[in-house]
């Protein structure tokens, strides 16, 4: 259970600058791009906390034809329609079509009279543009409800100055001004002329709608990209072409941190369709660009046939060396030692040696892969000191300022288009993919479009990171949790600071909730790349806690919906941007009800409640699971309630909730990386293998109605899901599993 200060817009600052991640208190750098934290925020208009919108200050924008109306970023009237712009990258969590959705239900636009465009990426007009997080609405909710708020009143002024009548007398309805008295009525496109001549008006003057008069906002509405994306229409970065173009691909030391010491160039030039070959030696950033051989290609078959025709012998003084078991050794020393304290409240020994009963557990998860359906790639262009980039990147103005620094130009010398992105997961929040795509453009003299493998994905990511958690708990006479210690274990890079989404801090459970709480925290080095993966920290942290509150209950002879309750306590807010126990509660109670929590479920069957709080958002899910003799899991459903304030688009909403559901059992019965030498062990789908959909469960969303603030839903569905399944299957089997993947304990899914 843990909170997210979006005033550090989570891991995505880290991308850009450095980031506090979604569990920590403390900043953990991954440097990306050759800025400080002020420089950026000056370049993207978030100095001061604010995040800066174009809305124009005493005219309406520069119109894109005469007589259209573009009165800030977001709206575009003109007598062909309404057109609305997503500012954000779509990375198949529905923010092409809940962000419009906002500007809409404010502007009193019909749904159906709106087209919606990707908006051009220009952080001057909109601020930071990024997906990750799950901060594209909370972040953005004010400013698009009064972007299309604004956009509606000066349609309203509009008619107000045609008819002649105070603008008081007027209403607007699916897309058109009304005057009520006298009947007449004019779409929003016959205004479009009129209302671009009206000065924009100042915020204060501008009124908001009372949720309870919504029309879209809360409705069920398709992707605006669903008909295209059943066509087959190019949408992704993979499907992009340019005149000129040729096929590029780079191969890398298998090792982070290798270099090339020599190439059979020559002989991979002499191969049938290849352009050239030739070795990038890198610029020192990891997170930019490693060394390697280029070669570019008339077609990806060629480029293809090429790489595998490669012979590297490669200089690994300085490569990683990292290796999974022996971490696990070093783990399994280490969980005996107290480490340097990130938590001491109250009196944690005391409470040990007052004890009842006690429990205790070693808790270990692996090192995980982002997997994005979409391999990484880039199209690039470099022409007279100008680069061109089209990217399917979550972090598009990262994109343009490392791919800038790469090939040594100025950002505003670089022009992005944004693509949609075949899922991301947090990957594409790092831009090494395009910064290799410029670099091998400037090379080779003409548009590449780089094309990464699997393979590739898989032994060159930014890993979730792996980590081992010594748990002891106590209780009391009546079965209360006196005490909580946590000998974690986790990896730093630099020998400091925890990797990204590694480390932990007072924000994690049981912190403001337990009176006597102890959390240690050692590190081991690592050389290669971890980074912010689906819910960063909040995606391994709630596993441990998850199952092992469900640890103590049982020591306890206790229920552990009453425990889990009893620790939440009175309704009250934790801090001003933490979890609110009460709502808490609510989610827990309304799960546990929805899913028949409490009735006999006959042998072999057990039912498992979990709770965490990601992301400003209050989760709890209760999995219902049967298990084998031979520990065949099947999960028949996973009953989830959610508070995350109003919703936007309830169709988009049941996805992300669903798709997390999906993605968490998949991670937590399957998914592990492990290293040898520094080398990744698991290349491909066939050594890392994803939830087919025959294991897939039902899954029963219910969304506790909410006036608190909105907030995202691509991540906090995901970290209950995993707690509540190994807790399933603690009931049903009277096994305590403690290893993620459980696969690594013998069990499967049926």
């Amino acid at each position: 259970m843990t909170s997210l200060n979006y005033d550090d817009i989570g891991d995505i600052v880290e991308i850009v600058t450095s980031v506090r991640e979604e569990s920590h208190d403390v900043e953990r750098p991954l440097r990306i791009i050759k800025l400080d934290r002020r420089q950026f925020l000056k370049m993207t208009g978030a100095v001061g906390g604010g995040l800066m919108l174009s809305f124009g200050a005493s005219k309406s924008m520069a119109v894109t034809k005469p007589g259209a109306f573009q009165p800030n970023g977001y709206v575009k009237i003109d007598d062909s329609g309404i057109v609305l712009y997503a500012k954000n990258p779509e990375i198949g969590q529905g923010v092409k079509t809940s962000l419009p959705m906002i500007v809409a239900e404010e502007l009193d636009a019909a749904w159906e009279d709106v087209t919606v465009e990707q908006s051009r990426i220009d952080q001057a007009a909109y601020g930071m543009q990024f997906a990750g997080g799950s901060t594209a609405i909370p972040m953005n909710w004010e400013a698009l409800r009064r972007a299309g708020a604004t956009a509606r009143l000066m349609l309203i002024e509009a008619a107000a100055k045609r008819w002649n009548v105070g603008s008081d007398s007027l209403t607007t309805e699916r897309s058109h001004v009304v005057h009520t008295s006298s009947g007449r009525k004019a779409s929003y496109l016959e205004l479009a002329t009129e209302a671009a001549t009206i000065p924009v008006p100042s915020a204060d003057s501008v009124k908001l709608k009372d949720a309870k008069d919504f029309q879209i906002l809360g409705k069920r509405v398709t992707g605006v990209d669903n008909e295209a994306l059943m066509r087959g229409q190019p949408l992704f970065g993979i499907d992009q072409t340019v005149p000129g173009m040729k096929y590029a691909v780079y191969q890398k030391c298998p090792a982070i941190g290798g270099k090339v010491k020599s190439a059979n160039l020559d002989e991979i030039k002499a191969m049938p369709g290849i352009n050239d070959a030739f070795v990038l030696e890198g610029n020192n950033n990891a997170a930019e660009l490693l060394p390697g051989v280029a070669i570019v290609a008339d077609n990806t078959w060629a480029a293809f046939q090429a790489k595998r025709a490669l012979k590297i012998e490669w200089e690994e003084t300085q490569a990683s060396t990292d290796s999974w078991s022996h971490a696990i050794e070093e783990a399994e020393r280490l969980r005996h030692e107290s480490g340097p304290r990130v938590v001491d409240t109250g009196n944690v020994d005391t409470a040990f040696e007052n004890s009842v009963k006690q429990a205790s557990g070693f808790y270990r998860y692996a090192f995980a892969s982002h997997a994005q359906l979409e391999p990484q790639n880039c199209t690039a262009s470099f022409t007279d000191g100008k680069l061109e980039l089209w990217a399917p990147t979550q972090t598009p103005g990262s994109a343009i300022m490392s791919a800038a620094n790469v090939v040594g130009i100025q950002p505003t010398s670089v022009t992005l288009h944004q693509t949609r992105c075949g899922g991301g997961f947090g990957r594409r929040l790092y831009n090494d993919f395009t910064c290799e795509a410029a670099a091998i453009a400037k090379q080779a003299g003409v548009p590449v479009k780089l094309q990464w493998t699997r393979e590739d994905d898989m032994a060159y990511d930014l890993y979730r990171a792996g980590g081992f958690h010594q748990m002891h708990g106590s209780v009391d006479e009546a079965g209360k949790i006196t005490g909580w210690r946590d000998r974690f274990i986790t990896f730093t890079n630099d020998g400091n600071r925890p990797v990204s989404g590694g480390g932990i801090s007072r924000g994690v459970f049981p912190g403001g909730l337990l009176e006597n709480v102890r959390v240690e925290q050692s590190a081991l080095e690592w050389k290669n790349r971890c980074a912010a993966w689906r819910a960063p920290g909040s995606n391994v942290f709630a596993f441990v806690v998850g199952s092992f509150l469900h640890e103590l209950a049982h020591t306890a002879g206790r229920d552990h919906l009453d425990v889990l309750l009893e620790v939440l306590g009175e309704p009250r807010q934790l801090g001003p941007r933490g979890m609110h126990t009460g709502r808490a509660a609510e989610v827990v109670r309304v799960a546990a009800k929805e899913a028949g929590w409490g009735r006999d479920l006959g042998e072999g069957r057990g039912m498992g409640v979990a709770f965490y709080y990601s992301h400003a958002g209050h989760i709890a899910e209760v999995a219902e699971v049967s298990v084998s003799e031979d520990k065949k899991v099947k999960v028949h459903k996973v009953t989830v309630a959610a508070d995350v304030g109003p919703i936007v688009n309830m169709s988009g909403a049941e996805n992300q909730v669903q798709g997390s559901v999906v993605d968490g059992l998949s991670t937590m019965f399957n998914l592990a990386v492990s290293f040898e030498n520094g080398r990744v062990q698991q290349r491909n789908f066939d050594k890392y293998s994803m939830l087919r959909m025959p294991s897939a469960p039902e899954i029963d969303v219910h969304f506790v109605k909410s006036d608190y603030p909105p907030t995202g839903l691509g991540e906090p569905a995901f970290p209950p899901l995993a707690p509540a399944v190994y807790n399933a299957i603690f009931e049903a089997t009277g096994h305590r599993a403690r290893t993620m993947p459980i696969s690594e304990e013998g069990f499967s899914l049926a």
